[in-house]
């Protein structure tokens, strides 16, 4: 624990959020190489085991293993705590830890705790982080109570119904993509009650904390005068469009294909589960190695885009998403600078500069892996899987045409870098990479150059 202190002392912030996630995927690696953690019999490679460390403490659900075959209950157990660290968020855990020690928690975990959690100041980040996991909790019981309940109803074995209604609830909620059954949700692609909880679990578990914790103060009206930030606004908007666009796509392309011979309600509940998933959950209702590679491709596009800010999912988020399209739909050839004005605000153009570098930067580490993938893997792998494969693991997502089962160890390192980024953020990975610079004190003269 010395050096790890002494590492965090001497790092910068961003770099000691990283040492943190780093620090969590090894005590992962090691909880799932305890004593009666795998089923009798079953021998796990040490890489395999790693995969599902960096998994489940970047909430995204790909596995080269198959969970139910693989892990016994008591596994399954420390499956769920994984989630619930990386879901949650290693700094939140930490700060719930200090605060059960009676430690004192001084500047450095609060700024770390601001980076870790996507806040521009450090006042009101323990009352934050308080809400944060009390609400998470919350939910994750309701879910698990309501699934436990529909499972035991069906299959009156008590223990049964509580483990496999617990790890859909805190799976869903934390969207880790992982499960129990072997099969992900498939065997329940007819049960509406199943997939409509475990829809409202993702959605809650994604859309933002933020959102989460404003909408409590304006329905319990708290707060007199009570108005939603320009932040809760456009991630609603923002992740409301890209659902909307995701069924409709869907019902679209796979109506003749996936979806036909399908009744109505069906195929639009099928629709509606595969676009929530997208943000960042990886539950699945149809194996998505069954969709037209038009749709994978789509499906790639909105994992990408991932889920939003300050929430349990990855990719570049919602509002990077929204901001890129707002300052096109704003663009001004003959302005010298493009102001974005929504809901009667401006964005701060600093937070506009932050979007586009997010989004370079996701284009060239996405772009790079899938070229690695493709020279380095096996010859039967199309660009669209190695594609759809990368955007999983970038997006923090789960889902998979069956690419990663059989994907040699070179394939196994870049997704999990992959997952790693997406958890920790690309902004904290850029400004770790790059370093903070010194502001300016002096320019050089401008001059214009030849664009488009």
């Amino acid at each position: 624990m010395s050096i790890f202190n002494q590492l965090l002392k001497k790092s910068s912030p961003q770099q000691g959020i990283a040492i943190y996630y780093i620090f969590a995927i090894i005590v992962a690696f090691l909880l799932l190489n305890l004593p009666f953690v795998h089923k009798p019999g079953v021998d796990v490679k040490p890489i395999d085991t790693l995969f599902v460390a960096v998994s489940g403490v970047s909430v995204t659900g790909l596995t080269p293993v198959t969970i139910a075959d693989t892990y016994s209950t008591f596994g399954q157990i420390i499956i769920l705590i994984i989630l619930n660290i990386g879901g949650i968020g290693v700094m939140a855990i930490g700060t719930m830890l200090w605060l059960v020690l009676g430690k004192h928690i001084g500047m450095r975990e609060r700024q770390l705790i601001m980076l870790d959690n996507n806040k521009h100041t450090m006042s009101g980040t323990v009352k934050l982080i308080l809400d944060i996991v009390r609400t998470i909790i919350i939910i994750e019981l309701v879910g698990a109570a309501l699934l436990t309940f529909y499972f035991y109803r069906d299959n009156p074995d008590l223990k049964n119904a509580i483990l496999q209604g617990v790890f859909v609830s805190v799976s869903a909620t934390t969207n880790g993509g992982l499960d129990i059954t072997g099969e992900s949700l498939i065997p329940y692609a007819n049960d509406y009650f199943v997939q409509t909880i475990v829809m409202f679990l993702i959605v809650l578990g994604s859309i933002g904390f933020p959102v989460l914790l404003e909408a409590k103060a304006y329905i319990l009206n708290r707060i007199t005068n009570f108005r939603f930030s320009l932040f809760a606004k456009i991630t609603t908007i923002t992740y409301l469009g890209l659902f909307i666009f995701g069924v409709l796509i869907l019902l679209l392309l796979e109506h003749n294909h996936a979806f036909q011979g399908m009744s109505w309600h069906k195929a639009l509940f099928s629709a509606l589960f595969q676009s929530s998933t997208t943000r960042s959950a990886g539950l699945q209702t149809i194996d998505v190695s069954h969709f037209g590679d038009g749709t994978n491709l789509i499906m790639s596009i909105l994992m990408f885009i991932g889920s939003s800010p300050n929430s349990v999912g990855g990719g570049i988020r919602t509002t990077t998403f929204a901001i890129l399209i707002l300052f096109i739909l704003n663009f001004n050839n003959n302005s010298e600078k493009t102001d974005i004005k929504v809901f009667n605000r401006e964005i701060h153009i600093t937070d506009v500069q932050r979007s586009f570098a997010v989004f370079i930067m996701s284009i060239i580490l996405t772009f790079t892996s899938v070229v690695v993938i493709l020279v380095t893997e096996k010859e039967g792998i199309g660009l669209t899987q190695v594609l759809f494969e990368v955007m999983s693991a970038f997006g923090t997502c789960g889902l998979s045409v069956g690419v990663t089962s059989d994907c040699n160890d070179l394939t196994k390192v870049v997704l999990m870098l992959l997952m790693f980024i997406g958890r920790v953020g690309l902004i904290s990975f850029i400004i770790m990479i790059g370093g903070r610079k010194e502001p300016d004190k002096f320019h050089y003269p401008k001059e214009r150059i030849q664009i488009g």
